[in-house]
């Protein structure tokens, strides 16, 4: 499971850019499933066909990353964002470009407060002299992710791409080992979640499912000073109440209670107070799919340097499994 994690946490894929990512998981899936397909938004299809309820599992395949918007004289990137950055959380880290470019980000030294620093006061140093010299790397346009390797540690991964690797990884170990079902499965992996939830969206109303999981991260709170939350690292994956994006179907909702508790799996139950996934867009398509989600608590969501708890991974793919049943 670790390797799968590192091979799809270090595939370039930021939003829009998802085809090295997608190719990576046809490799894994191709004989495994009943049919792979993508659609006009890039998202990737993977069907094991079955008689009976139709359900989406979805992750998404895109990272956070940013994107060039200008280069200076003096060989600067100006860039803007591709998904959400916190600037005091970028600054100083290195990015990486689909070509191997590495840049590090840096902030005008003129500013009164680096507290207050944002984007536009911010550019890449890629080491270049002038504008020529950086255009032979680079263009206006190029998109860039952070670096961070994968390791383990302590029965935890900590990873750049976590945010949504791990729910990729967790559909394909789920895929492989086939579930037994009357259902017709989808493992939908999706684009262009950190930009606006775009991909699933498409998805959905292409396949018109019975039902619909977003398999995602989600916020904890048990480091110091955490906003209140039932959510702890190790304790097992989530099944979602509410976010920003989507209040979780009931009946989805208790399919996933239940089979957790019949199988003795370890949950716990998720009230987000920020931000959402793709379900926050299947729940609303195709005049309306009970949808809910799967979560795998995450510290540090957002950062070049995010971690899970591998026994969390294990049990949501115990969790869907027992839940795809019924």
């Amino acid at each position: 499971m670790f390797d799968l994690i590192k091979t799809l946490a270090q595939t370039f894929g930021p939003s829009g850019c998802e085809k090295k990512v997608a190719d990576t998981i046809t490799g894994l899936l191709k004989g495994k499933v009943d049919e792979i397909r993508t659609d006009a938004m890039g998202n990737l299809i993977c069907v094991k066909k079955g008689t009976g309820k139709k359900i989406i599992l979805a992750a998404h395949m895109d990272e956070i990353g940013i994107i060039v918007s200008y280069i200076d004289d003096k060989g600067f990137l100006r860039f803007s964002n591709v998904g959400g950055l916190p600037p005091l959380i970028i600054l100083g880290q290195r990015v990486v470009f689909e070509n191997g470019t590495v840049g590090v980000i840096w902030y005008e030294e003129n500013i009164d407060n680096v507290k207050n620093t944002k984007l536009e006061k911010m550019f890449i140093d890629i080491g270049a002299k002038s504008r020529a010299e950086a255009e032979k790397l680079v263009k206006v346009g190029d998109m860039a992710v952070f670096v961070g390797d994968t390791i383990e540690q302590n029965g935890r991964i900590i990873s750049k791409a976590l945010d949504d690797r791990i729910g990729c990884a967790i559909l394909v170990q789920l895929a492989l080992n086939a579930p037994k079902t009357d259902n017709e499965i989808y493992y939908v992996f999706t684009t262009q979640e950190e930009v606006g939830l775009r991909g699933a969206k498409t998805a959905a109303f292409g396949i018109m499912p019975d039902m619909a999981l977003a398999i995602d991260v989600c916020d904890m709170g048990d480091m110091p000073g955490c906003k209140p939350m039932a959510v702890s690292l190790g304790e097992g994956p989530t099944v979602k109440i509410k976010d920003r994006s989507v209040i979780a179907h009931p009946e989805v909702k208790d399919a996933l209670i239940k089979a957790a508790t019949k199988k003795k799996i370890p949950y716990q139950l998720e009230v987000m107070l920020e931000g959402g996934t793709d379900a926050g867009s299947i729940h609303i398509t195709a005049g309306g799919i009970p949808s809910g989600g799967v979560s795998i608590p995450t510290r540090f969501i957002h950062d070049a340097a995010e971690m899970v708890d591998m026994k969390d991974v294990e049990n949501a793919v115990k969790l869907l499994a027992e839940f795809v049943k019924a």
